[in-house]
């Protein structure tokens, strides 16, 4: 079982990590530093795994929140992911994205949970909160300047747009998330979904019109 993994600087081997090339200093970003570590990985490196592990599991969690709507579903899909990363890392190409790649896996593993589930809308408990804001952790995003009037506005803000997701369809709700909040082209959520640019730009337009709506029905109702 993959456990949650905190490595200290002495952990590391020496060939992966020197004075002037520390890995908390190298970046996803760094192809080169990512394919090293892929490349080790898949030669049987723990080390090197755990460390992808590390620098992608809160971005493979936060998906798999937004997409499942509570901490508990979206750990058991995380957990997943990553046995099926470890399964399946000797099949990834050094040319494709590695993120697209993983939250192609992610978006499957999370559609395979919600279907287990069968009764996908119950268990939206984080985000239908009857009051909004109280417990949007996958969608927050704190600023140190924030005065605390700010803070409640964004909170509030982070709440009604958790709301809106979990009243999309899941097709919906994955092509915005990946498009809007992850920041992948139109033609790179197509690839990741295993779909179409032009359907991805239709549910992309559903998505944006529903939420908006819903955003407008529910601000109408607070001015009443």
């Amino acid at each position: 079982m993959l456990r949650e993994v905190a490595l200290n600087r002495n952990d590391l081997p020496v060939k992966v990590l020197s004075e002037n090339q520390t890995f908390k200093n190298q970046s996803f970003e760094n192809q080169t530093w990512l394919r090293l570590l892929i490349k080790r990985a898949v030669s049987g490196d723990t080390v090197a795994f755990e460390q992808i592990m590390i620098h992608s599991q809160q971005k493979v969690m936060t998906l798999s929140w937004r997409m499942l709507g509570n901490e508990a579903d979206a750990r058991d899909a995380s957990q997943e992911v990553f046995l099926r990363v470890y399964k399946y890392l000797g099949s990834f190409k050094q040319d494709q994205d590695f993120f697209a790649w993983l939250y192609q896996i992610t978006i499957n593993v999370c559609r395979d949970i919600a279907r287990k589930r069968q009764h996908d809308a119950a268990r939206f408990t984080s985000f239908a909160s009857s009051d909004i804001g109280d417990d949007q952790g996958a969608f927050e995003v704190s600023s140190e300047n924030e005065t605390a009037e700010e803070a409640l506005i964004a909170a509030q803000q982070r709440g009604l747009l958790a709301v809106a997701m979990a009243t999309l369809p899941e097709k919906e709700r994955a092509a915005i998330l990946l498009r809007d909040i992850e920041g992948f082209s139109t033609e790179e959520v197509a690839h990741i979904l295993k779909s179409s640019s032009t359907t991805v730009r239709s549910q992309i337009s559903s998505a944006r019109r529903k939420i908006k709506i819903h955003c407008q029905r529910y601000l109408g109702r607070k001015e009443r």
